[in-house]
């Protein structure tokens, strides 16, 4: 990404193109993300079924914006987010989601772990930007409170009583969506 010619006041073009590269990683895993989700509800089957299909719309819905947020803070800040398939697929350092038609605890344990590469990923980035561009920190933290609660909200399908959680079928099914294995 090319430094930008301007940006906000306060922010360095320099400091500008630093935050713009980690928003548009955040970008292509927020895309990556909600079409996971997407994924995920057409293919869900199993007694959960119902109860998953309908859990799963309002958090693409919500990803989807902020994906949108995400991608205005870029253009605010002077640059040009590239939402294209081409180079999510091109750019992205995680492995596809694997699972197609599944039970719906496969798909859950598989979520969780994808929420967990996203949520580590976003961190990192709002911890990175905090001192550069503090409205960039806030905008990745908010983002953080909503996808913790959806983790929580799938984490909690396959917890036990005693808060363990089970996962023996995500190994195989979904890698983090902060890095390749």
């Amino acid at each position: 990404m090319s430094t930008p010619r301007y940006t906000v006041p306060g922010v360095t073009p320099a400091d500008a193109q630093q935050v713009l590269e980690r928003l548009q990683q955040r970008l292509h895993a927020l895309n990556d993300l909600a079409l996971t989700l997407k994924h995920v509800h057409w293919n869900v089957v199993g007694p959960h079924f119902i109860a998953v299909h309908t859990m799963i719309d309002p958090q693409v819905e919500a990803v989807r914006a902020m994906v949108d947020e995400t991608a205005e803070r870029m253009a605010t800040l002077g640059g040009s987010p590239d939402g294209t398939p081409g180079a999510l697929v091109a750019e992205r350092t995680w492995e596809n989601y694997k699972l197609g038609r599944a039970d719906a605890q496969e798909h859950l344990v598989a979520l969780d772990h994808v929420y967990s590469g996203i949520i580590v990923d976003h961190r990192r980035a709002a911890e990175a930007t905090g001192s550069t561009d503090p409205v960039t920190q806030d905008l990745l933290i908010g983002q953080l409170h909503s996808l913790e609660q959806f983790q929580w909200f799938v984490r909690a399908h396959h917890e036990t009583a005693g808060g363990t959680l089970t996962d023996a079928p995500a190994k195989k099914a979904a890698a983090p969506k902060g890095r390749k294995k």
